[in-house]
């Protein structure tokens, strides 16, 4: 994908959340929020336990924002290979979040929505065994010879790192979906929804993540 097609993705993406919320009247989620007194800031809500989950010393959250090529999963490898001994501490000292967001949120979902849904077509990620447009996640469950074996999303979910799929992504992609493919919009959402890589969390935003991680520690990193 060239900057040209990015640059006209990130338009639709923007009309599609301005239309996306006035057809579903989440007017609300726009409005200011109210002021809050600092126990209440503090509140046990689902996404401050997930940030509760960003263990380790030395943490790093990685920005997807497109697939670009797995990059983000790679980096996320590397910097769990050298952080431990650079350091002198542990694996577990070694904190990482992957946020999939924007054009990135087809990396979160397994083999079976690849498949039902075009979304190599529409993401224009195309198998390497192929050339064509990918009817399977490429970057999980690889064959030998594929990607980078040890920078697969399952192996990265099995070290640890906590990945982040943007739920807003989920809600406007999957509407540009039900326009190309004659489906229904909210369907297709609850099939991603419930169709995730088993280990990947959704949260509310993809941006959220990215603010809430940094603000726990996480050095940031754009990886696409």
């Amino acid at each position: 994908m060239n900057e040209q097609e990015i640059l006209v993705q990130r338009r639709h993406f923007i009309g599609g959340v301005a239309t996306t919320v006035a057809a579903a009247g989440l007017g609300a989620m726009m409005a200011p929020a109210p002021k809050a007194d600092a126990a209440e800031v503090t509140k046990a809500t689902e996404f401050n336990r997930w940030l509760d989950g960003i263990k380790g010393k030395y943490k790093q959250v990685y920005d997807m924002s497109t697939p670009n090529g797995g990059m983000g999963l790679v980096w996320s490898w590397v910097f769990q290979l050298t952080g431990a001994p650079a350091y002198g501490v542990t694996e577990k000292d070694i904190g990482v979040v992957v946020v999939l967001r924007h054009y990135a949120i087809p990396i979160a979902l397994q083999d079976s929505q690849w498949e039902k849904y075009p979304l190599g077509e529409f993401f224009s990620i195309n198998d390497p065994a192929t050339g064509r447009p990918a009817t399977r996640n490429i970057y999980h469950n690889l064959k030998p010879g594929e990607f980078f074996p040890e920078a697969a999303l399952e192996k990265q979910i099995a070290r640890g790192v906590k990945v982040a799929a943007c739920s807003m992504a989920m809600l406007v992609y999957s509407g540009f979906i039900a326009k190309k493919t004659g489906g229904n919009a909210e369907e297709i959402r609850k099939d991603w929804m419930a169709n995730v890589v088993p280990g990947v969390d959704i949260v509310p935003s993809g941006v959220l993540a990215l603010n809430g991680a940094q603000g726990r520690g996480c050095a940031y990193v754009a990886a696409g």
